[in-house]
């Protein structure tokens, strides 16, 4: 089932959706805003939709599939965007046998709205209490109102104020707001309607009904049995989290060092995979941790301040390296405080790393300085006009302060690893839909750490047709609620992407193959791209910023030089 909720006349619709049948996760949430939004609607503007669609495995319990997508036009990219984020939301609406709402309109007065999903419905509630609280402080608030089992997706001051870099916070398993649908500022499109937070309680939900259940319990063996064989999902990740990149992508040289000037951070090890995890340990925090129901690789974790209280969790990799090795910064403390306050005002920690990075070569701070870095992550709190020239994202901060380097593509900042030593992930950058977004076609696992094959990270060779392919495969992978992280395993033990189809298959009654499933992702791709030329997104964009291809990066010294009109066969199929 779907609901439409309409935050103009703050009402509610039901709806079968037999029109999207086949679809979840992000095949679902693009497919409804390609359908739905207008292209050259503003992105905060009333033609704008949100999407919370579940998955197509949601609500099963399936090995690492707990995931759901958010969509809409995003004010970041001015193009279609879709969010994935794990957390207790997506298996809870997926035991509600919710399939997707559709949030439209604009509210008529300025209030602070609160909806919320349980197996009586979807109301909206008008909850002043908790307008313009950051949102550790909203979410303790609601859980003394609704309880504290419920799953919650809620904005900060920076989604409010309607900041283009805002995300959406979501709860964890033990109710913590730890997890973030992060990419592509959909926080603001959220605030733009009004709404605060969604709260979920599936309290009552029926039993999930299988088409053949034994059979997706076969399926779901072999793709745990994939996970606890590979030694990335079954030692490496849970050990020491993602975190564990940061030495090995350092050692690779791909490691990007204060704003995008080396591929190398001498304080790598201060605040890599293998010093969290002491960290952890000597003070009482929890490595090995899930991020959602279902979890098996457990690479999150729970990291605790000198005085052994909580300061953050969900603290991976791509935060510690935009936050530390990009600013200069190797005290593990200082970057978790960072991680924590862009949690709490709701903010995408790629965005605004490389944003203070790019303030910090512009003369803001000195690279290095961690306090200083604080003061400025501060000011997107106040919302003070620096604040919000920062808030804005990295893009627009670049443009404010006149800088040349700026490390974005197509308006959303480059991630943690730099496409001069790392070419396949470049490729991505610069072709995904989605702006610059390393989760979109992982090339890192085939690049560095030879999963699934290899190909040489420094050369020109093979990139465009391996981004082509993890493009391909992870919108299918996006689709079903699975971790991305299980790539690992099914690229090397093909008995995981069986279990993967037979899951699917015995869930709904279907005999489709896997390269029905990867059609799915190639249709995808097909229509996000056809959104974006609508929305004036040109082809001629799919490239790099101009420093990557002529600034040299140490240690390797290379650039990168794939050719453009290589970049432009991404999408032959």
């Amino acid at each position: 089932m779907f609901y439409r909720v309409n935050m103009g006349t703050l009402t509610v619709t039901k709806e079968a959706g037999d029109q999207y049948q086949g679809l979840g996760g992000r095949a679902l949430s693009s497919k409804l805003v390609e359908t739905e939004v207008d292209p050259t609607a503003h992105p905060l503007g009333e033609k704008n939709k949100l999407i919370f669609a579940t998955s197509l495995l949601s609500g099963t319990g399936a090995p690492n599939g707990g995931r759901m997508s958010l969509g809409a036009k995003s004010p970041l990219t001015e193009g279609i965007k879709e969010s994935n984020v794990g957390g207790a939301m997506g298996m809870k609406l997926g035991r509600l046998g919710v399939r997707g709402i559709i949030f439209e309109g604009l509210p008529q007065k300025d209030s602070c709205y609160v909806v919320k999903v349980s197996a009586d419905g979807v109301v909206v509630e008008e909850m002043p209490q908790i307008k313009g609280l950051d949102i550790y402080a909203a979410v303790a608030k609601m859980q003394e109102k609704y309880g504290e089992k419920v799953a919650i997706a809620c904005i900060g001051t920076a989604g409010e104020n309607k900041m283009a870099a805002a995300c959406v916070g979501f709860t964890d398993m033990e109710g913590a707001p730890t997890r973030q649908a992060g990419r592509g500022g959909l926080g603001a499109v959220m605030g733009s309607k009004g709404i605060k937070a969604v709260v979920v309680d599936d309290s009552g939900a029926e039993k999930l009904v299988f088409a053949d259940e034994a059979a997706y319990r076969a399926g779901a063996k072999k793709l745990a049995n994939a996970l606890m064989a590979h030694p990335v999902t079954s030692q490496a990740l849970p050990a020491y989290g993602t975190d564990v990149l940061v030495n090995i992508l350092s050692e690779a040289g791909g490691l990007p060092t204060r704003s995008f000037s080396s591929g190398r951070f001498e304080g790598a090890n201060d605040i890599g995979g293998e010093t969290m995890a002491a960290v952890n340990k000597e003070r009482g925090g929890k490595s090995g941790h899930g991020c959602s129901p279902g979890c098996m690789i457990r690479c999150s974790n729970i990291y605790k301040d000198k005085k052994g209280a909580v300061l953050t969790g969900g603290f991976e990799y791509e935060s510690v390296w935009s936050l530390g090795a990009n600013l200069g910064i190797n005290d593990l403390d200082d970057v978790a405080m960072m991680n924590r306050l862009c949690d709490d005002y709701g903010v995408d920690t790629i965005d605004m790393g490389v944003a203070l990075g790019i303030a910090m070569e512009a003369g803001l701070a000195k690279f290095g300085d961690g306090k200083a870095a604080i003061a400025l992550l501060q000011e997107v709190g106040k919302a003070s006009p620096l604040g919000r020239i920062l808030g804005a994202g990295a893009a627009i901060t670049g443009k404010v302060f006149g800088m040349r380097r700026v490390a974005a593509v197509k308006g959303q900042a480059i991630p943690a690893y730099d496409p001069r030593a790392v070419k396949g992930q470049g490729v991505t950058y610069a072709t995904s839909p989605m702006g610059a977004d390393h989760t979109a076609g992982y090339a890192v696992a085939t690049n560095i750490l030879s999963v699934g094959g290899k190909v040489d990270p420094l050369g020109a060779e093979g990139q465009v047709d391996l981004s082509r392919n993890l493009q391909i495969a992870t919108a299918f992978v996006d689709s079903t609620g699975l971790c991305l992280f299980v790539a690992f395993a099914i690229l090397d033990i093909a008995e995981g992407l069986e279990g993967i189809v037979e899951m699917c298959n015995a869930r709904y009654g279907w005999n489709k193959s896997v390269d029905e499933y990867l059609e799915m992702g190639k249709q995808l791709l097909r229509e996000e791209r056809l959104f974006n030329k609508k929305a004036g997104i040109a082809e001629g964009s799919d490239d790099l910023p101009d420093f990557f291809r002529t600034e040299k990066l140490p240690p390797h010294n290379t650039v990168f030089d794939i050719p453009k009109e290589e970049l432009n066969k991404v999408f032959n199929f």
